[in-house]
């Protein structure tokens, strides 16, 4: 009845139904499917918070279940979707990361995989977009100390990342106006390395002809 309320999206009536299941059967062999459903009965209705906390009493309580590898992967799927904009707080996208990236050592063959690494990239190019933004503030307020603290972070954690070439062009910028001239060529031998096909390399070049010998 239950699965049945699920199937025709009565999510509502499948929470309560799910719910009394756990409650009154905590025995049954069927018990682990009933949490699964229990989560994903309030995925659907983006209930996120609550989901994460079936995925992991399911995986915490029936670590053996055959659900365990569809309610792991949908452990890390809630927290990505929990993830907020950039400029919030980014709590929940860092755990999305870990649980992801769990998900593959646990499961590297799985369906879900390719799925969970594209989800890990673009997580990661948020946490690289809010460090960026903030070493651009800083750079547009002239603290240039600062913004060069940012853009090293942003190379350090996220190379992989598609704000790396922004974070090392600004970096030369920098580099050139505290007139710190062989740490810029040595970057500018990076990026031409590095990022070859980037939109920022006409103005690399420019940058970098204007270095004193």
């Amino acid at each position: 009845i239950a699965k049945a309320q699920y199937d025709k999206k009565d999510y509502l009536e499948a929470i309560d139904d799910f719910n009394m299941i756990k409650l009154r059967n905590s025995g049954s062999s069927s018990i682990d499917k009933a949490a699964y459903y229990l989560g994903m009965s309030y995925y659907k209705r983006e209930e996120y918070v609550l989901a994460v906390y079936e995925f992991e009493n399911l995986l915490k309580s029936y670590p053996a279940s055959s659900l365990a590898e569809d309610a792991k992967y949908m452990l890390g799927d809630c927290y990505y979707n929990l993830s907020p904009k950039y400029n919030l707080d980014q709590t929940y996208t860092r755990y999305a990361i870990s649980e992801l990236q769990s998900f593959i050592e646990l499961y590297p063959k799985s369906r879900y995989t390719y799925d969970a690494e594209k989800k890990i990239t673009s997580l990661k190019n948020k946490l690289a977009l809010k460090i960026y933004k903030s070493a651009e503030l800083y750079f547009n307020l002239s603290n240039y100390k600062s913004a060069l603290i940012y853009y090293d972070n942003l190379l350090e954690e996220y190379f992989d990342t598609e704000y790396a070439d922004d974070a090392l062009f600004g970096k030369i910028q920098v580099l050139i106006i505290k007139r710190r001239f062989d740490d810029a060529r040595n970057e500018i031998e990076r990026f031409e390395k590095k990022f070859s096909a980037s939109p920022y390399r006409g103005k690399v070049n420019i940058l970098k002809s204007q270095i004193p010998l």
